[in-house]
C-alpha cells in the first residue's frame, strides 16, 4: 500500500491538522508516513497545505506530486491541485467553498458542504474533519481507533475539550459521504 495525498485550504482551516492526524493515525497502525507541511509567511488567510504519504514499505520521497487524494478546503486549492491528480484519483472537496465545475472526467469528485455541515452542529472550524471523516468512509486508510488516537495526540492539553466534537464532526462526514448522489 502506498497513498499519496494532498490537504489544502487556507491558513486557519485545519488542512494541516487533516494531514498531521493522518500520519500520526498511520504509524499506529505500523505504516511508515510523512507529513510534509507547506505555507507561505502570511500563514493565516494565505494558502497552507501538505503532503501526506502513507505506506507499508520505505517511502523513497517526501514529496508528493501526482497526488492520488487531495483534499481541497477552498477554491484556490480546488483549482490548484485538480491538474496534478493521477488519473483515477480522488478530489474530495468543500462544496460550501468551492464553486469550480469538475473539469477532468478521469479522477472522482466528492463534494462535502463541510462549512454548512460544520455550522449546523454549532463548531465551524470543525469543516476540516467533516473532511477527514469524508475521506475515511470513501477511502478506508486507516482506522477509526488510529484516526482518534491522532486527535487525542494533537489535541491534548487545553485543546483536549475539542476532540468530542472533532469526533462528531468525523462521523457526520462519514454519514455524508456514504449517502448517494442525489
Amino acid at each position: 500500500m502506498l497513498r499519496e495525498m494532498i490537504m489544502s485550504g487556507f491558513g486557519g482551516q485545519g488542512a494541516l491538522l487533516i494531514g498531521q492526524v493522518l500520519a500520526i493515525a498511520g504509524t499506529a497502525e505500523n505504516l511508515n508516513a510523512i507529513w510534509r507541511p507547506t505555507y507561505g509567511p502570511e500563514k493565516r488567510g494565505g494558502t497552507a497545505y501538505c503532503d501526506v504519504i502513507l505506506s507499508d514499505e520505505i517511502i523513497g520521497s517526501p514529496i508528493v506530486d501526482e497526488p492520488e487524494i487531495v483534499i481541497a478546503m477552498d477554491e484556490h486549492s480546488f483549482r490548484q491541485f485538480e491538474p496534478a491528480i493521477v488519473p483515477g484519483g480522488l478530489l474530495l472537496y468543500n462544496s460550501s467553498l468551492c464553486t469550480s465545475a469538475p473539469g477532468r472526467e478521469d479522477i472522482r469528485y466528492l463534494p462535502v458542504p463541510a462549512g454548512e455541515l460544520a455550522h449546523q452542529m454549532g463548531a465551524d472550524k470543525a469543516a476540516n474533519m467533516v473532511l477527514l471523516g469524508a475521506l475515511l468512509a470513501a477511502e478506508p486508510l486507516v482506522s477509526d481507533q488510529a484516526v482518534e488516537a491522532g486527535l487525542r495526540e494533537k489535541l491534548g492539553g487545553s485543546k483536549a475539550k475539542l476532540i468530542a466534537s472533532n469526533l462528531k464532526a468525523i462521523e457526520l462526514g462519514r454519514t455524508c459521504a456514504a449517502k448517494p448522489a442525489q
